[in-house]
């Protein structure tokens, strides 16, 4: 949905639709999820105002009003919460996630349009679903992953799930590094995560060695050399998210571990989850590592000691894993 002046919306929406992607800075993804919710719901109230008698994934909502916005009250929204449940079949996570859009849509209405007077989310009461256990490999999987990275363009994908594994970043971090932001005389590179925000990942010898032996061929390329990427694909371009997950998929199906569930992003649980359990990480330190948010984001990158990172990358008990190591074995 990256039309945010969709005719079909009232302006109040699609001027919220440009409030979370300009000012809040919210990943596409974000806001077509909150933009999903958040029609149904006003669709939910529209019906329940005017009795079209239509689908509600039929109902025009262009002309709905601020003044109906002003009516709605804490229990229009439980009675959406179980209609979503009842007719719907959302699982807790689902209901919980809309819970969610209409609590960020309320407080732009009151907060910055000023549409409404009272927010009807404010005593909004419900339980938050149980968080489950993330999937994450073992060491003993992780070792084996490593030693499968072995396709045809086996020093970048084996660089690639080195990364992954070491540094615990999202896909689209590694995908967007480029060359110049690898400071190897600091042994760091700069990523660009969930927000626009730059933070530094410090490497570890696996991580250094796996790049050192990449950038041996990928700068013997010259069809190359003017990309400014790290990875880039058989077409001397920048390597496409979806080309790095068949990576990791591929590699996983190869080594065995299909069938696991475990993505890029397991693959950057597996990381935190090794850190914490074989090395000296607190939840601090790991927070700080993998560019998580939090209510203490500020005090956490003004107090926490930056050589406690690094400490927490060098503690991971594959720094060491080098494709030399492979080879041998």
């Amino acid at each position: 949905m990256k039309n945010f002046n969709n005719e079909s919306n009232p302006e109040f929406l699609n001027e919220y639709l440009v409030h979370i992607k300009i000012v809040k800075l919210l990943s596409q993804r974000t806001i077509e999820e909150y933009y999903t919710d958040i029609r149904l719901f006003l669709r939910y109230i529209y019906e329940n105002n005017h009795e079209t008698g239509k689908a509600i994934e039929d109902i025009d909502i262009r002309d709905m009003t601020t003044a109906e916005l002003r009516k709605i009250t804490v229990s229009d929204i439980y009675n959406f919460i179980f209609y979503t449940s009842d007719e719907r079949n959302n699982k807790d996570r689902a209901r919980y996630r809309k819970i969610s859009s209409l609590r960020s849509f309320f407080k732009y209405l009151e907060n910055v349009a000023h549409i409404i007077d009272e927010n009807p989310t404010k005593d909004l009461d419900v339980p938050v679903p149980k968080a489950s256990l993330p999937k994450f490999l073992s060491l003993n999987e992780s070792l084996r992953l490593l030693s499968t990275a072995d396709s045809a363009d086996s020093k970048r994908d084996y660089c690639i799930i080195t990364l992954f594994l070491n540094c615990g970043m999202r896909l689209s971090e590694l995908v967007g590094i480029n060359i110049k932001d690898i400071d190897f005389y600091e042994n760091r590179l700069k990523v660009l995560g969930k927000r626009s925000k730059e933070r530094m990942v410090y490497l570890n010898p696996a991580c250094i060695d796996a790049l050192n032996k990449y950038l041996v061929i990928r700068r013997d390329n010259p069809k190359a050399a003017d990309e400014p990427a790290l990875f880039i694909s058989n077409q001397n371009r920048r390597i496409s998210k979806r080309r790095v997950q068949q990576i990791v998929e591929e590699t996983l199906r190869k080594a065995g571990l299909d069938g696991k569930g475990i993505t890029t992003h397991k693959l950057r649980h597996t990381a935190a989850t090794l850190m914490y359990q074989y090395g000296d990480a607190d939840v601090l330190t790991l927070k700080e590592l993998l560019g998580h948010e939090s209510t203490a984001t500020t005090e956490i990158y003004t107090h926490l000691n930056n050589e406690n990172v690094r400490n927490a990358v060098e503690s991971n008990p594959l720094a060491k894993v080098t494709s030399e190591n492979k080879e041998d074995k």
